[in-house]
């Protein structure tokens, strides 16, 4: 979830050029003057507001800056080095009972946190289960005040690999449908460095050194986190047939097993993934 920002909303300032008259003929105009005249000047024309960004565009950002509400960063050469591509632009529904709405208000923040992630699938393809078996995640981005100010009303979706914590994965090729082919399964999934429950555990994107891979999810029943020892026991069965199916030997193999914690359940993961050695 993206944290929330407290600010003020800035204040545009009118200034109003009043210009005075009196009776009779305008004065004339003294040597080297210009005399005044009484038409007054023409407005001029608003400012155009800030273009929007573009579809499709690639972008260089750190696994901070994107997780950052706003972003500067220009785009890139999707050909060269890349860790995020934009998949979709939209527009903010900033009228609200005729009430203009910051940029960075709640209402259109929540609208942007559940438009993004619902366009996902459209983009990178794949069945839920193996999305759910990537590394591969939405990432979202609003106007900075100053550019809502000068009439900005986009809002930009990305998609982004988690290489591991606290890093991205670049970037090779479009994502458009990658999860459709083989080769973006392979690179993009999620693979581990450990046994899940050990001190080394940590998830990776396949395309990393890693010794454990995710084999299936196990749906979670009930719209509350079920608890430890029910999401526990709902994994046992499914994870230990999923690898012995996997396994060369169907009497002696491995497998862990990963449930949600409740912050994981309430950020959206209402289901555990089952492990295995890799082969």
């Amino acid at each position: 979830m993206r944290p929330a920002r407290l600010t003020l909303p800035a204040l545009a300032l009118l200034t109003l050029l009043v210009g005075c008259t009196s009776e009779g003929s305008p004065p004339e105009a003294e040597p080297g003057t210009t005399a005044p005249t009484s038409a007054s000047p023409e407005a001029s024309p608003a400012p155009e507001p800030p273009a929007p960004p573009a579809d499709g565009a690639c972008y260089r950002l750190s696994y901070d800056a994107a997780l950052a509400p706003t972003t500067s960063e220009g785009a890139v050469r999707c050909a060269g080095d890349h860790t995020a591509e934009t998949f979709h632009v939209g527009r903010l529904d900033r009228v609200v009972d005729g009430r203009l709405l910051a940029v960075d208000a709640r209402r259109l923040q929540d609208q942007v946190a559940s438009t993004c992630p619902g366009l996902l699938a459209g983009h990178v393809g794949g069945t839920e289960e193996q999305r759910r078996l990537s590394m591969l995640r939405p990432v979202w981005f609003t106007p900075t005040l100053r550019q809502s100010d000068a009439g900005a009303d986009w809002f930009r979706c990305d998609v982004v690999a988690v290489a591991r914590e606290s890093r991205l994965l670049p970037l090779t090729g479009p994502l458009d449908g990658v999860l459709d082919t083989e080769a973006g399964r392979a690179r993009y999934g999620m693979c581990a460095t450990a046994r899940p429950g050990t001190d080394g555990f940590q998830r990776v994107a396949c395309a990393e050194t890693h010794s454990w891979v995710a084999l299936r999810s196990v749906p979670l029943p009930g719209p509350d986190h079920p608890g430890e020892s029910a999401a526990r026991r709902a994994g046992e069965a499914p994870c230990r047939s999923a690898a012995r199916d996997r396994a060369d030997d169907s009497l002696s193999f491995e497998w862990g097993y990963e449930w949600p914690t409740e912050e994981q359940w309430d950020a959206g993961q209402t289901y555990g993934i089952c492990w295995a050695p890799r082969g």
